[in-house]
């Protein structure tokens, strides 16, 4: 289904809500508006094993993002849970000492730094701090 967005939305609340929310229905994709920092997250998202195939198509003129989603073998979706951190009323930022391991290292944070998108290991790894967008497990 796909909705206009209006006003001053949070594109990345949405985006991880979507996520969840269609695994928990049991969809096999989801889609989303596409903008280059959700298709920079979907491909984080990808390479940590948390959403399937990305893509981008035109749907009815819109570029929007359709996302494969993962399920484990007995059917519960791979994204559990989402808890965004850095929201428009109230930005998060950390530097790479102050950033912290999610459910025991059962899930990720996702940062956004000055090299990119990247998860919170990695943000560690090469010293960079940033803005805290979200945790996934």
């Amino acid at each position: 289904m796909l909705r206009k967005q209006v006003g001053n939305m949070d594109r990345i609340g949405d985006f991880i809500a979507r996520i969840r929310n269609a695994g928990l229905a049991g969809q096999k994709t989801t889609i989303v508006p596409y903008t280059r920092l959700l298709s920079a997250i979907a491909d984080v998202l990808k390479k940590e094993g948390y959403i399937g195939d990305v893509e981008k198509k035109d749907i009815k003129g819109i570029p929007h993002l359709v996302m494969e989603l993962i399920y484990l073998e007995d059917g519960t979706p791979r994204v559990q849970g989402t808890k965004r951190m850095s929201k428009l009323s109230g930005r998060m930022y950390k530097g790479a000492d102050e950033i912290k391991t999610v459910r025991q290292g059962f899930g990720r944070v996702i940062v956004s730094t000055p090299q990119g998108i990247v998860t919170g290991e990695e943000a560690q790894k090469e010293h960079v701090g940033g803005e805290i967008l979200f945790e996934i497990w």
